[in-house]
């Protein structure tokens, strides 16, 4: 779908001013996140973190609706020109606006916790997800902004171990020696984290599927 897309935007000042604040709002949640997981999983102190967070999610928000906005206007004006191209334009960013979501979702864990995550005893469950879904926002940008192919399919296999991780880390869950607290903390962030990853591998794989079948990118349609 997205075969040459630097080349098409080249001299399309509408497509060009959309894709700089799409990437304004992957930039924006990926900060989101990344701050987020500082605060929650290490204890770092970020004072005013939640005005920040926030801020940044009404950001997003805003990009959103200005985005759709635009698309709304270019296809009144030219309703046969870059269809497709506006119809998953229109898709992506709902999946960059629950990035944000599920970012302040993972925030307002938390403040549910009755005590700061001890990180070796999270690992014991999580491994070093938070950092495999940061690599993730990365390569997504690089696969929607870069239209590569290659780190699209390989933004499956990530999301596809997280995935995995997350799924095995609830069931241990049911059964651990955990406080209830921790307990019911852990499987939120759990749930956060592979919707997060879920949004970032629609976004990565749009560049490889047709409009119709955005958001159920599978292996078998990676080995055709």
């Amino acid at each position: 779908m997205f075969e040459n897309i630097l080349g098409f935007w080249k001299g399309k000042d509408f497509l060009t001013q959309v894709i700089d604040e799409f990437k304004t709002m992957l930039d924006d949640t990926e900060k989101m996140f990344d701050l987020v997981c500082q605060s929650l999983l290490d204890n770092v102190n970020n004072p005013g973190l939640k005005d920040q967070i926030y801020a940044i999610d009404k950001q997003v928000n805003q990009a959103e609706k200005n985005i759709r906005k635009r698309i709304v206007e270019h296809l009144s004006l030219q309703p046969k020109i870059e269809t497709s191209w506006c119809l998953c334009l229109m898709s992506v960013v709902k999946d960059a606006e629950r990035l944000g979501d599920y970012s302040k979702n993972l925030f307002e864990v938390k403040e549910l916790l009755e005590k700061p995550i001890d990180r070796k005893k999270f690992s014991e469950y999580f491994n070093s997800i938070d950092k495999e879904i940061l690599d993730l926002f990365s390569q997504t940008k690089q696969a929607f902004l870069e239209s590569d192919n290659t780190k699209a399919s390989g933004s499956w296999e990530i999301k596809t171990r997280v995935g995995t991780m997350c799924d095995e880390t609830i069931t241990k869950l049911a059964s651990c020696d955990l406080s209830t607290n921790e307990g019911v903390c852990y499987v939120l962030i759990a749930r956060h984290f592979k919707r997060i990853s879920s949004h970032l591998v629609n976004i990565a794989t749009s560049v490889i599927l047709p409009v119709t079948e955005l958001d159920y990118y599978d292996e078998d349609k990676a080995k055709e």
